[in-house]
C-alpha cells in the first residue's frame, strides 16, 4: 500500500506485496486474511507517521514486491507501444453527518481532467463512470489501515476488477492519500482503490496540494509505481532506469537537487516524488512501461 501525506506528512505507504490466494469474499477466506494483514500493516505505519515530518511515509517495497518486475525484453516492447488503456472511475464521496466533504460534481470532473492530462502521453485515460455520496462520520475521519477502511470499501466498492475506485474522505493525521499496489490482492478484492483527502481535489483547500496531483500520485501506485526515492542511492530503486536515484523525498519546489552520486539530478518534477502539486509534471518512459506491464499482469480486467 502506498500513501502521500500533507502538512504533517504525505503518505504513499506501499503495499507490502501480500498476494491474496483463493476466494475473494467470505470471512476467514485467504483473501480476507491477506486483507487483514495488509490493513494491519498500514495501521501500524500510520501510528509512526503521526510523529513524522515529511511528505509520504512509505512502507518498504519488500522482497516479494521487488520480484515483481518485467524483464528487459518485455519492458522494451511496452515502451514502444502506442496503445491507450481507458479506465472507468467510481468516485465515492464520503462526508460527515453535517455535510463536510461533499465535494461538488465540478471538482470530480476537474480531477478526471487532471488525471487525463497527466497520463495522456503515458498510455492511460480515465472516465467518470459512477459517483456515490455517503454520510458516515467514522468513514469521513478515516484512519488508513483501520477496520473502518475495510467496512467502507466493502460497502461502497464498485466492481474493483473493472473499475478504479477513488474514495474522498477527511483523512486523519495530515495524510493526503493512500493506495494498494496491484499485486496486493486478487483483482476482484474490494480493498483495491485509492483514498484521498477531499480537499486535495482541484480547487480544494489543501494548498499547496490542491491541484489534483495527490490522485495522480496515488493512481501511480495503484498502477504499480514506487516512489522515485525508493531504496535511496543504492539497489534497484524504483525499478525504472530512467528515473535518477534519489536519497530521500523532495519537498516544495527544489531546483538542481542532487542527493546521489549516480548520474542525473533528482527527479523532483516526477509525479512519484513528494514535491508541491504545481511542481509535478512528468512520468518517464520506463514508468509508463511498468504501469502497462503491471496492469496487464495483475489487473487484466481493468
Amino acid at each position: 500500500m502506498t500513501m502521500r501525506w500533507g502538512t504533517v506528512g504525505l503518505w504513499a505507504a506501499v503495499a507490502l506485496g501480500l498476494a491474496a490466494c483463493g476466494p475473494t469474499s467470505g470471512e476467514g477466506s485467504p483473501a480476507e486474511a491477506a486483507a487483514d494483514a495488509e490493513v494491519e500493516a498500514v495501521g501500524n505505519l500510520e501510528a509512526l507517521l503521526a510523529t513524522a515530518s515529511g511528505h509520504c511515509g512509505a512502507v518498504d517495497f519488500g522482497p516479494a514486491a521487488k520480484s515483481r518486475r518485467p524483464d528487459a525484453r518485455v519492458l522494451a516492447q511496452l515502451k514502444s507501444s502506442s496503445r491507450t488503456k481507458s479506465i472507468d472511475v467510481a468516485f465515492h464521496v464520503v462526508t460527515s453527518s453535517s455535510g463536510e466533504g461533499n465535494v461538488p460534481e465540478r471538482q470530480l470532473d476537474a480531477q478526471i481532467q487532471v488525471l487525463n492530462q497527466d497520463y495522456a502521453t503515458f498510455g492511460f485515460s480515465f472516465r467518470k463512470a459512477v459517483v456515490t455520496r455517503t454520510a458516515n462520520d467514522a468513514w469521513f475521519k478515516l484512519n488508513g489501515g483501520s477496520g473502518d477502511e475495510r467496512q467502507m470499501k466493502k460497502a461502497l466498492a464498485t466492481d474493483p476488477a473493472h473499475t478504479l475506485n477513488i474514495y474522498t474522505t477527511n483523512l486523519s493525521k495530515g495524510l493526503l492519500g493512500f493506495a494498494y499496489y496491484p499485486w496486493s490482492f486478487e483483482e476482484t478484492n474490494y480493498m483495491h482503490g485509492v483514498v484521498i483527502l477531499y480537499s486535495s481535489l482541484p480547487g480544494g483547500s489543501a494548498a499547496p496540494y490542491n491541484l489534483g496531483r495527490t490522485a495522480t500520485h496515488e493512481v501511480g501506485h495503484y498502477l504499480g509505481l514506487a516512489h522515485t526515492f525508493e531504496g535511496g542511492c543504492t539497489g534497484d530503486g524504483d525499478f525504472c532506469d530512467d528515473t535518477p536515484a534519489e536519497a530521500s523525498p523532495a519537498f516544495g519546489c527544489p531546483v538542481g537537487r542532487d542527493t546521489c552520486p549516480s548520474p542525473g539530478l533528482d527527479p523532483t518534477s516526477n509525479y512519484m516524488d513528494y514535491t508541491d502539486d504545481a511542481c509535478m509534471n512528468e512520468f518517464t518512459g520506463d514508468q509508463a512501461a511498468r504501469m502497462a506491464w503491471a496492469v496487464s499482469t495483475y489487473r487484466p480486467s481493468l
